[in-house]
């Protein structure tokens, strides 16, 4: 095992972000490069935030500091400037074309810090028909195709929360973005723009299903498909008490092993033969519905039949794989997911609380050696 030489400070300690207030993808992103141990400096809006939750409970705050700045104000610009100027990275998720209105688009902040990192974070694009329009997580993978794949034949499609379209197909972009342009700037000396669009990282994910459309092995519609819910042998399943467990068992022996633990006979050859599979999905959950998820759980422990209890946001932390692994963590009373990945040299850690609008300006200030506080 690797000894930490820095504890708590993650990878990206000595990294400098500022990051334009705003809902969604942005925040998420940037408490990402923060937990990773980039000094993130979160510009608010005097009217507060805009997620409609206690600020003290938004965690993707957390491991920031804020500044308040009225960007409409006389000086609001010059103020974002002096954070840019001393900044690897700017993140913004305004329209296109908002930030240059304000006075702190790529040009003005270029001028000022040629190395920067200009990270926006939209929807649609900053080009394209649709660029200026609003939209929200589902319209997004609506049109890309993803949504369309996920829920049951002959129902709507069902919404994954926005996990898909914002956080998997937009901020993961946004971060893993920002981090190869900085790469190339400390490299080159020349900063950049990255122009991060829920579309276009939703519809990246999808890279392997069209693969497997165009060699005729997914079919273009609803729970049809092997990992679509279409096979009997990955989905889910009630259990007795309305509970349910969630089934992964793809591969031949994990298959053979799940039988064996549902005390199932007879199906083995089902396991390749779609004909079969309706027969065997009514075995299955016949069998899941004759007891409860504690009894299920217990029975599939410690086996490899790919068996799993769908737990909720409030059971999961109490997992005794993800306890042991502190997967969720506590911080001055509030349980959230401990940040992630996880390295051997420069561990991560949650620092702070989630970051109160302005109460970090004194610092900032003096840190970042800013010529006037920004607050």
């Amino acid at each position: 095992m690797t000894t930490a030489t820095t504890p708590g400070q993650g990878p990206l300690s000595g990294v400098r972000v500022v990051e334009l207030a705003g809902i969604g993808p942005g925040p998420f992103a940037a408490m990402l490069l923060a937990d990773l141990g980039a000094d993130v400096v979160r510009v608010d809006r005097p009217d507060g935030p805009g997620l409609g939750i206690d600020p003290a409970r938004d965690v993707t705050n957390r491991n920031k500091r804020s500044v308040v700045v009225d960007l409409k104000a006389p000086d609001g610009a010059a103020r974002v400037l002096d954070l840019a100027e001393r900044a690897d990275v700017l993140i913004e998720g305004y329209r296109p074309g908002v930030a240059e209105r304000l006075g702190v688009g790529p040009a003005d902040c270029h001028a000022r810090n040629p190395r920067l990192v200009y990270g926006r974070m939209t929807g649609w694009g900053q080009d394209g028909p649709l660029a200026d329009r609003a939209g929200h997580d589902a319209s997004y993978i609506a049109v890309t195709g993803t949504l369309g794949m996920i829920g049951r034949p002959g129902e709507p499609p069902a919404l994954p929360a926005n996990l898909l379209g914002d956080y998997a197909g937009g901020s993961l972009y946004l971060v893993v973005g920002v981090l190869a342009a900085l790469h190339h700037a400390r490299a080159t000396g020349t900063g950049q723009v990255v122009d991060a669009a829920i579309v276009d990282g939703t519809a990246h994910l999808s890279a392997m299903i069209h693969g497997m459309l165009a060699a005729g092995a997914w079919q273009d519609r609803r729970a049809a498909n092997l990992l679509d819910g279409g096979c009997p042998y990955y989905g889910t399943y009630e259990t007795a008490d309305g509970t349910y467990m969630a089934v992964g068992a793809l591969e031949p022996r994990f298959y053979a092993e799940f039988l064996r633990l549902l005390d199932l006979d007879g199906l083995a050859d089902a396991h390749h033969d779609p004909a079969r599979w309706p027969e065997l999905r009514e075995r299955v959950a016949a069998r899941f519905k004759s007891g409860t998820r504690a009894e299920w759980t217990s029975r599939f422990e410690g086996t490899d039949a790919c068996v799993a209890p769908v737990l909720s946001l409030r059971e999961a932390p109490h997992h005794p794989h993800l306890a042991a692994r502190a997967t969720f963590t506590e911080h001055d009373g509030l349980v959230q997911p401990a940040p992630a990945p996880r390295f051997s040299a420069t561990p991560t850690r949650v620092r702070t609380g989630p970051a109160l609008p302005g109460t970090g300006a004194e610092d900032v200030a003096r840190d970042w050696d800013l010529p006037q506080a920004t607050a």
